[in-house]
Formats: structure tokens, C-alpha cells, sequence
């Protein structure tokens, strides 16, 4: 019995047509024990889920090369840092990265163009319809039309060979694509030519139709460069960490490299210079600015026994770490990771486009050959003009917009959301999240700290506030008990000094006392209070107000009666203010899930402006709570830390972990929040608008652009005057491209 399923990540190193994406996912499927399969054309990976220990990458490597498409195993992230940091220093050199496929296809389209530009201006001037044109004329010398030939040979044999050598392996496949499309377009212009020159006579032959190579070469080149930009973004992720590091051994430093270092070494961490990788520091204080993986704005503060983040910025001071993490479980590899699954993962916009694009390449043949059959046979046309229209149809419709227009988008919106914060683990929540009509937050640890804090100070005595809480936290410094942290927390926070304690006694149940600065003092709960005789009948009223709200309360008494009362709560977060409003705002419901008693849920809520709670919920009964809400018809997102948190994030529609929280919750989520800050849930729900308002934009201008381009290209308005050349055409495909890759670009430009 085969039990699980693994993930596989194969580089698709030469394949170059976004609109064949189901091609490349069916012939991976076509392996024994492959379940599924997800190909991102802008980042050239794709992502294999197959049944554990039945295939493995060689095996799907194995089927790719018998179809004529070169792949590679996914790299760890030491290598894709190794060979990031050899491409940046290969292009420092005037040399294109060859680990890149976009930026070898770049170079490639660049070197090609310039080549065939040159190749191009003999044959423009030779060029008998150019002459005509522009009323010039080159007379006629022996050998002529075989110099036409022959510049137009290297032109179109050169400059086209990418496009054929696509065709080949596209018609290998059985699937008509873009190369298949652009091929059948300039081998039928190029050969019309040829037979007008030597095999028969035609009255308006033209030579100049193999230029058409440089126009397509120059709008892949350009659109290669777009795209490169896009997924650019997942590339500055792995540059966050340094090639080298620091080594401290025996006393000595000595520089390494990153994908050297070892679980259990110490590394020096100098002033400026970023964290190589995770770990924990053992010697200094430093502030380390951790903006680019939490999206923290502020830098964090570390001493001994933090943690440290690998690609991180370390402030003015000088730390050393030990290493406690390395490669793939590193805390950047995992943000990678999530990044990549996510750009693999499709939304189910992008399904719709995928299959579009496939079906488009067809129409487009058919329409190609529809236009010379109706021109030439029907409208008794000239076979020039016919073989124009053909060729105009075939190469516009090139449906490249189509097949980039979503993945465009997801890989920059991924990316975009990892350095706000954000992982989200699958495109789907991230096209979902926009629709969320209510968010149900967990209590403790995601709306509250989780942590009990002080919340009010009564004074019943004569002392001020800062000497009710200076003597508390005298006493109670020297307990473990988590109202005890929480008092001293607080003086901390403060400032205040402490003063002298002796005499300290423990009270199991009730409290404690201890002399401070020659006073007895007796901390703890009403039972203590009588045990001591404190009179504290008049305060019973402020105690039932503050115990109504779910607050413990603690009285602080001497031998002259009741000094004050401390009251200590689950301390809610300043952001949780501010989340609750902005969510709000944007006409989501807002609800909170908690076992508590129902009186602390009701403070919390009334706290916050909740609009519903549900309180005393045991864990089992979180996800019905969910379910109740589903019932009414509501999109529904949960928000969670805890492994009781489980049921519930799979059952809504959007499950989104603190990313502080349990491995369970965080595995069981659609998107995971770094930081423990409600407040990014309302990023989440913009960030998503903005990639569906993007992604309808691009599926917009792809499908209309073609609509509206087939025809125009096969002489509709040709009646009218209006005629579009084959030249224009592999412009206005190629623009087409550059325009859905550029807007999509700018939705790094978003404020979350």
C-alpha cells in the first residue's frame, strides 16, 4: 500500500512558450505514479506531487528529454545562492547568468536580433517592393536574385532557428504553438519568395517578408526581458544571503562559505553585515533590521539566546551566533519554498487561461487558413496577397499575453506578500481572500499577547501608582507564578527601580509576603486577605467590576490595611485595535473564538468592537463554529496559533496561522503570517485585491487583444482601407506580451 505523497521540483531549462503550460504538466503526468503537476512559465519550474518512493526525478528528467525538452532537478538553496552570486559576477563581466533560462534566452534573442538586423539591410535595398516604394532602384547585376537569396537565408536560417528547433519539438508533442505558429509564418513567406524568384513568375514577389525575423526576434527579446523582471523578484530572496561567512574556531576567524557552514558553528556577525544563516547568539547585543523576511519596520533587539534570522541586516553591534538551522530548514529556505510552491500552484483564473491558450493556438491555424482560402479562392485575390493575410493571422495570434498574463501576476504578488510578511501556500487563497465577508480570530496568543499583563491600577490607600507597583513587583520578583511575570513585566516597562526585599515566604494558593524597606507586605488574592484580617468590604464593588471583565485581581495590604488592587488580564494587542477597524472598513464581519468563560470574551469583544464571540468553545468545537457561519452564506477566514486551531483553518475558506504559533496550525493553513500581528490580515485582504484587479486586467487585455486582432488580420476591414503587415503584426504579438508582464510588474508598487 503506497502511503503519501511527495513533492518533486523539475527546472525546465529551454522551453520557452507560456501557452503550452498543459502541455508540459500532461507529459509529466504521463509518468507511472505522478498525481499531479504545476507549471509556472515565468519562473520555469515545475512542480511534481507523486506518490512517495514510486518515481523519482530522474524518471520524469528521463520522459522530458524523449520528448526533446531539456530539464534539471530543482536546486537547494545552496545552489541557487551559488549560482546566483556566479551570475551577478558573470554579468559584472559582460557575460549573461547561465543558471538563468530567461536571461539565456534573453542574450540569446539580443544577439540574434542585432545579427539579423545587419543581415536584414542588404535585402530591404535589393528588395524589388521596397525599390518600389520608396521610387529608387539598384540596377540589376549577374547574380542578383541569388545574393537576394542568399542574404535572405541567413536572415530567416539564423535568425529564425530558435523558432524552428520550438516547432520541431512542439510538433514532436503533437501541439501547435507559438514556435508553430511563428515557423508556418515566415517558411511560408520565405518559400512564396523563393518560388517567385526561381520557379515561377508572380507579379509582386517580395523578399523583404524574411525581416520579419527581426521583428519577432526584437519583441521576444523585449518581452524575455519583462519577464525576467517579474520573476526577478524570487531571485532577490535568495540574494538576501551572503556568500560567505565568518568562522570562529580555536580562537581564530576565518571566511567560508555560506554553504559550508554546519549545524553547531559559531559565527562572528559584524557591524552592517548580514546574518549567513540561522541561529542563536551566544556573545554581544545588537539591534538586527528584519524587515526584508518579517516585514517588521523597526529593528529588533538581540541578546544571548535569541534567535537570528539568515538574511538579515545586523545593526551597530557586534554578535556571535551559533548556527542551529541549515539549508532547506532555514527560516528563508522555507519562505523560498512556500514562494515557489505558491507561484506553482494555480488560481482558478489561471486554469481557465492555461486551456485558452491552447485552444487559441488552434483557432488561429484554421482562421490562418481560412483567410487564403477565402481571399484567394473566393475573393479572387492575388496568391501574394492571400499568403500576406495568412501569414498577418498566424503571427498575431501568437496567444504569448494569454499564457503569461496570470503566472505573471502570482509570482510577483508571492513574492510581494513574503516581504510584507505574508507566505501564502497556495494561489487559490490568494484569489479567495478577496471575497472573505467574515474573519473569526482565535483569543489568546492572536488578538491577545498571551501573556497575562497588568491592565488596571486602583489606589485604596495613600500610595501613588508607581509605589503600589514598585512594591508589588519587589515581592512578587522573586516568584515564578505567571501573575507574578506579569507584574514585574509591567515595572519593567516602567522603569521603576526596586527596592530591597528580605523575608520573601511563598503562599501556595493564595499569594505571597516579604518585608520591603522595613514594611511587611502581603500580595494576593481575597482569600489571603482574610487569612490576614484586611478589611476590604468597601472595595468589593471595584473588585466584582474588574473580576465582570474576566481580569484576575490581586490586593496589595500592610499592617495599616488595603493599600491597592492589581488587576491582570490576557493583554489584548495594540494592533488588534487597529486590525478589527481596518477589517471593518472594508464591510468584513469580525468574530472571536475562545474556551474562555463568557465574561472575559465579552470584555475582550466589548474591547475590540468585535461584532460577534463565541465563548467556552472546546477545541473539537472550533470548526463547527466556522461552519455555522458558512451556513449563512458567508466566505469565511480563520485565524490561528494552536494545534486546537487545526480543524478549523482547514474547515474555512481562507485558514491563515500566526506564524509564531505550532507546526500543526501553520502546516494546516493556506497563508501564514510571520509576525504575530493581526494587522496583516488586512495586507492579506488588500494584497489580494490587487492581484485579482490585476490579473482580471491582464485576462482582459490578453483575450480582447486577440478578439479583436484575428480578425483585423484577416481582412475584415480591408474594405475600409485597412490592411495589417505581417511586421506590424509581430510588433503589436510582441507588445502584447510586454504589456500584461509590465502591468503586472507594478504591483510591486502596491502599499499594503
Amino acid at each position: 500500500m503506497m502511503e503519501g505523497m511527495e513533492t518533486i521540483e523539475i527546472e525546465v531549462k529551454d522551453y520557452m512558450s507560456p501557452e503550452c503550460t498543459c502541455k508540459i504538466e500532461e507529459i509529466a503526468k504521463s509518468v507511472a505514479h505522478v498525481m499531479d503537476a504545476s507549471f509556472n512559465p515565468v519562473t520555469n519550474l515545475l512542480t511534481v506531487k507523486a506518490h512517495s518512493g514510486m518515481v523519482k526525478s530522474k524518471d520524469i528528467i528521463k520522459r522530458f528529454k524523449e520528448c526533446g525538452i531539456a530539464c534539471r532537478e530543482g536546486r537547494t538553496l545552496n545552489e541557487k545562492v551559488s549560482d546566483e552570486h556566479k551570475g551577478m559576477k558573470m554579468k559584472g563581466e559582460g557575460m549573461a547568468p547561465g543558471h538563468d533560462h530567461h536571461a539565456m534566452m534573453e542574450a540569446e534573442m539580443k544577439k540574434r536580433f542585432f545579427a539579423t538586423v545587419l543581415l536584414s539591410i542588404p535585402v530591404l535595398l535589393l528588395s524589388p517592393t521596397i525599390q518600389k516604394w520608396f521610387s529608387f532602384t539598384i540596377p540589376r547585376f549577374p547574380g542578383y536574385d541569388f545574393v537576394l537569396f542568399g542574404f535572405a537565408t541567413a536572415v530567416v536560417g539564423y535568425g529564425g532557428i530558435v523558432f524552428f528547433r520550438g516547432a520541431r519539438k512542439s510538433l514532436r508533442n503533437k501541439v501547435a504553438d507559438m514556435s508553430v505558429l511563428v515557423s508556418l509564418a515566415v517558411l511560408s513567406g520565405y518559400f512564396y519568395s523563393v518560388g517567385s524568384t526561381f520557379l515561377f513568375n508572380a507579379p509582386d514577389f517580395y523578399w523583404e517578408i524574411s525581416t520579419l525575423v527581426v521583428f519577432l526576434l526584437f519583441g521576444h527579446w523585449m518581452e524575455m526581458k519583462a519577464v525576467r523582471s517579474a520573476s526577478g523578484a524570487l531571485r532577490e530572496l535568495v540574494k538576501l544571503i551572503p556568500p560567505t561567512a565568518s568562522l570562529v574556531k580555536d580562537g581564530e576567524i576565518t571566511e567560508i562559505q555560506t554553504s559550508d557552514v554546519k549545524v553547531g558553528d559559531v559565527l562572528l556577525i559584524r557591524p552592517g553585515n548580514k546574518v549567513p544563516i540561522d541561529g542563536v547568539v551566544v556573545e554581544g547585543e545588537t539591534s538586527i533590521n528584519e524587515s526584508m523576511i518579517t516585514g517588521e519596520s523597526k529593528p529588533v533587539h538581540k541578546k544571548k539566546g535569541d534567535e537570528v534570522i539568515g538574511g538579515t541586516i545586523n545593526g551597530a553591534g557586534s554578535i556571535k551566533i551559533r548556527i542551529n538551522k541549515t539549508g532547506e530548514k532555514t527560516a528563508l529556505a522555507q519562505i523560498i519554498k512556500l514562494v515557489q510552491e505558491t507561484a506553482a500552484s494555480k488560481p482558478r483564473v489561471q486554469k481557465l487561461a492555461d486551456r485558452a491558450a491552447h485552444y487559441l493556438t488552434l483557432t488561429a491555424i484554421f482562421v490562418g487558413g481560412s483567410a487564403f482560402v477565402y481571399w484567394w479562392g473566393i475573393a479572387g485575390a492575388t496568391t501574394l496577397f492571400a499568403v500576406t493575410l495568412t501569414i498577418t493571422v498566424l503571427v498575431i495570434a501568437c496567444p504569448h499575453a494569454l499564457g503569461l498574463a496570470i503566472p505573471t501576476v502570482t509570482s510577483i504578488a508571492t513574492t510581494l506578500g513574503a516581504k510584507n510578511g505574508m507566505l501564502v501556500k497556495n494561489a487559490e487563497a490568494l484569489e479567495l481572500s478577496k471575497e472573505i465577508q467574515a474573519i473569526v480570530f482565535d483569543k489568546t496568543g492572536t488578538l491577545t499577547k498571551g501573556e497575562f499583563g497588568v491592565t488596571d491600577l486602583v489606589n485604596t490607600g495613600n500610595w501613588s501608582d508607581d509605589e503600589l507597583l514598585k512594591v508589588a513587583a519587589a515581592v512578587e520578583v522573586n516568584s515564578e507564578h505567571v501573575i507574578a511575570k506579569g507584574v514585574v513585566n509591567k515595572a519593567k516597562e516602567q522603569d521603576i527601580k526596586l527596592p530591597t526585599v528580605s523575608k520573601f515566604e511563598a503562599l501556595p494558593g493564595k499569594g505571597a509576603k516579604a518585608v520591603v524597606d522595613g514594611v511587611e507586605v502581603f500580595i494576593g488574592n481575597l482569600a489571603l486577605m482574610k487569612d490576614i484580617g484586611a478589611d476590604f468590604k468597601e472595595y468589593e464593588q471595584e473588585i466584582s467590576r474588574l473580576s465582570s471583565q474576566g481580569k484576575t485581581v490581586i490586593s496589595i495590604s500592610t499592617d495599616k490595611g488595603v493599600q491597592g488592587l492589581i488587576a491582570l488580564a490576557d493583554l489584548i494587542r495594540d494592533e488588534s485595535r487597529d486590525a478589527v477597524k481596518a477589517l471593518q472598513k472594508m464591510g468584513i464581519e469580525v468574530a472571536m473564538l475562545t474556551g474562555d468563560n463568557r465574561q472575559t470574551a465579552e470584555w475582550v469583544s466589548k474591547e475590540l468592537g468585535l461584532d460577534t464571540f463565541f465563548a467556552e468553545v472546546l477545541p473539537h468545537q472550533k470548526s463547527e463554529k466556522v461552519k455555522e457561519l458558512q451556513r449563512q452564506g458567508k466566505k469565511v477566514a480563520m485565524v490561528g496559533d494552536g494545534i486546537n486551531d487545526a480543524p478549523a483553518l482547514i474547515q474555512a475558506d481562507v485558514g491563515i496561522a500566526i506564524g509564531t504559533g505550532t507546526d500543526v496550525a501553520i502546516e494546516s493553513a493556506d497563508v501564514v503570517l510571520i509576525k504575530n500581528d493581526p494587522r496583516d490580515v488586512v495586507k492579506l485582504i488588500r494584497l489580494s485585491k490587487a492581484t485579482m484587479k490585476k490579473m482580471k486586467e491582464n485576462l482582459v487585455w490578453a483575450t480582447g487583444y486577440n478578439a479583436l486582432a484575428i480578425p483585423v488580420a484577416a481582412g475584415v476591414l480591408f474594405p475600409f482601407g485597412i490592411l495589417l503587415r505581417p511586421e506590424l503584426a509581430a510588433l503589436i504579438m510582441a507588445g502584447s506580451s510586454i504589456i500584461v508582464v509590465t502591468n503586472a510588474v507594478l504591483l510591486k508598487r502596491e502599499k499594503l
